[in-house]
């Protein structure tokens, strides 16, 4: 589901305004004045996973990265929920300030009438709840965080990357996709893939660091990439053509103007990197810098005498 649509925002909103819609739809289906009304129910739930989404800054940057179903390829329900609070938006609306804990998802406690058990069964969110409270949940196991490099190629087209975690005394093969379009210090989620529980619960997650390698050409600007290109003197005051390999192999003529001036940047448009999975791609800026030898033969010395004479 688009959680933007569901809370019925736009996908800029601000937190104020997602907060503000979330209150105005939740005190409609909250199950409390819904008694009996499974339609309300399902409502509650998937307006209270949007905005657990949406209201979490790491999260709600994941899912406007990934879209709805890579963000739930990474994110199981139980994460989606996990340090959700939302007792001053309950105390708000004068439902008390205790129907709710939050540890992994919501957990209902005694005497939360309609919201009994709510999101018990809700893809295996809380833990096991009845007149005398809540049972405590098995402990989640340790997240691990391994960090890769990949090449500005990887980012321009995506990539299928291996990695070998030892676990146990045991080698672990993992097969990682790569966006395309991501950034360095960006971290992608393998859920479950981390340490295992000591006491039953779930394995932790194992989060990627991206690390991109520096090319031996182009330098990276967000969605741009920066190139020089060096040029004579004679050149820069006649003009000329200079060809330009992009980073995905293709030759370029482009044209440098006369009189082009140092560090003068030419830009190629829709050559650069891509922005996010489907965004459209930035530019390649060629920087120009003048070529100046560190020593003259005679001829050439000749020459720049002369064009110093007629004021070059």
């Amino acid at each position: 589901m688009d959680y933007y649509e569901t809370l019925g925002v736009a996908k800029g909103a601000a937190q104020d305004e997602i907060k503000k819609a979330y209150r105005k739809l939740a005190l409609k289906y909250h199950p409390d004045k819904n008694a009996g009304n499974k339609e309300a129910e399902e409502k509650f739930k998937k307006i209270s996973e949007a905005y657990a989404v949406l209201s979490d800054k790491e999260k709600r940057e994941e899912y406007d990265t990934y879209g709805s179903s890579g963000f739930h390829q990474r994110y199981s329900q139980e994460d989606i929920f996990r340090g959700f609070d939302v007792n001053d938006i309950l105390r708000q609306f004068g439902f008390g300030g205790s129907s709710f804990r939050s540890s992994g998802g919501f957990r209902t406690t005694q005497g939360s009438g309609g919201f009994e058990n709510l999101f018990n069964n809700a893809g295996g969110m809380g833990g096991s709840c009845g007149g005398g409270g809540c049972r405590p949940q098995p402990i989640k196991g340790e997240d691990l965080t391994y960090e890769i490099t990949i090449s500005l190629n990887d980012v321009l087209h995506g990539a299928e990357k291996t990695i070998n975690l030892r676990q146990n005394g045991r080698d672990n093969n993992l097969s990682v996709k790569i966006p395309r379009g991501i950034e360095a210090g960006k971290r992608l989620r393998l859920t479950g893939k981390g340490s295992p529980s000591m006491t039953g619960g779930p394995a932790g997650n194992l989060y990627l660091k991206i690390n991109i390698a520096p090319h031996p050409v182009f330098t990276r600007e967000g969605d741009d990439l920066l190139m020089e290109k060096r040029i004579p003197f004679s050149e820069a005051c006649l003009g000329t053509k200079i060809e330009v390999e992009t980073l995905d192999g293709k030759k370029l003529k482009v044209k440098v103007p006369a009189g082009v001036q140092q560090e003068s940047k030419l830009r190629l448009k829709g050559h650069g990197l891509p922005s996010g999975p489907i965004g459209s791609r930035g530019d390649i800026y060629v920087k120009i810098a003048v070529r100046i030898p560190k020593k003259l033969s005679r001829e050439q010395k000749k020459a720049v005498k002369a064009l110093a004479e007629v004021g070059l």
